[in-house]
């Protein structure tokens, strides 16, 4: 397989891995740890992984301490920030809406590029914007009847999307680093970072989960969120954003809530509705406007005479 091949295929296995954590996820939290909790059981024995699997793999690199703000800003919106608004948000809301949520992610990567890399916004790319955000304020104020999957949606809703946000961030700082450092070298550093900024929120809840209590299915999808929902997923996205574009990486959102769907259907956690299914259309359709390359003459008649 050529390098990208290998990219394309990390990054599909992450949308598979995020989209059955929606389920996951929702079946432990909160009946059975709250969401802070289990983010800190994530970041906790995901950071103790990366450390040890970094004392066999990979080189021995040196982080200058110039670049240590840069990768806790990173830490912040990719471990800290997203994992506790996303937990949080999913214990409040349903996975189908939270998965669709998530979609918004290349619409958002889209406009920081514009801010941040000067990208240039053409007339379809800001239509697509529109039409996206349009989208996700429609799921997340008129999908909003609280039930017993979902006890305050509009706030889960609103904090999913926040996650979607710092997750872009993430995206954009994630590239640059990657470019100069090793996958584990990096991942480590990230989630020890990570567990600064969650334990404050988290270990309460952490500890007074009593797992002795806990039955093996509540176990099982706990070790799921743990290694495959943040392990594998962060592991296998960093080796896709070494190769592929933030722009390409963040497509492959499209995925999740369609298996997502697919999933919490099949698993009872969850039912598709028309509200949440025509967001999730205007979504779609909002990510490939803004995705949507110009052609040569459409180029040729905007530049400047």
């Amino acid at each position: 397989m050529t390098k990208r091949q290998v990219a394309l295929l990390c990054a599909t296995l992450v949308a598979l891995f995020y989209a059955i954590n929606f389920s996951s996820a929702k079946e432990v939290t909160p009946e059975h740890i709250g969401p802070f909790g289990l983010t800190w059981y994530r970041v906790m024995f995901t950071c103790a992984i990366f450390w040890t699997i970094s004392f066999f793999a990979g080189p021995r690199e040196k982080i200058p301490f110039k670049e240590l703000p840069l990768i806790a800003l990173a830490a912040f919106c990719g471990v800290g920030f997203n994992m506790i608004t996303f937990m949080w948000g999913l214990s409040l809301t349903t996975p189908i809406s939270a998965s669709v949520l998530m979609v918004t992610t290349p619409i958002i990567v889209a406009v920081l590029s514009a801010i941040f890399l000067k990208e240039h916004l053409h007339f379809w790319k800001v239509f697509g914007i529109a039409l996206g955000f349009s989208g996700a304020a429609l799921l997340i104020f008129l999908a909003s009847t609280p039930n017993q999957v979902g006890a305050d949606p509009v706030m889960g809703n609103i904090l999913v999307f926040l996650n979607a946000v710092s997750y872009s961030f993430y995206i954009l700082l994630a590239k640059k680093l990657t470019k100069k450092y090793h996958v584990f070298t990096l991942m480590k550093w990230l989630y020890l970072f990570g567990v600064l900024f969650i334990t404050p929120f988290g270990i309460q809840q952490g500890l007074s989960f009593d797992m002795s209590e806990a039955s093996n299915y509540v176990l099982w999808n706990i070790g799921y969120v743990i290694l495959f929902a943040t392990f594998g997923t962060y592991m296998l996205n960093i080796i896709a954003i070494r190769t592929l574009k933030p722009s390409v990486v963040a497509v492959f959102v499209y995925l999740q809530p369609l298996l997502a769907a697919i999933i919490a259907v099949g698993l009872g956690t969850d039912q598709m509705t028309w509200t949440k299914a025509g967001a999730g259309v205007l979504i779609f359709a909002g990510v490939y406007l803004a995705g949507r390359k110009r052609n040569r003459a459409t180029q040729l008649e905007e530049q400047p005479i």
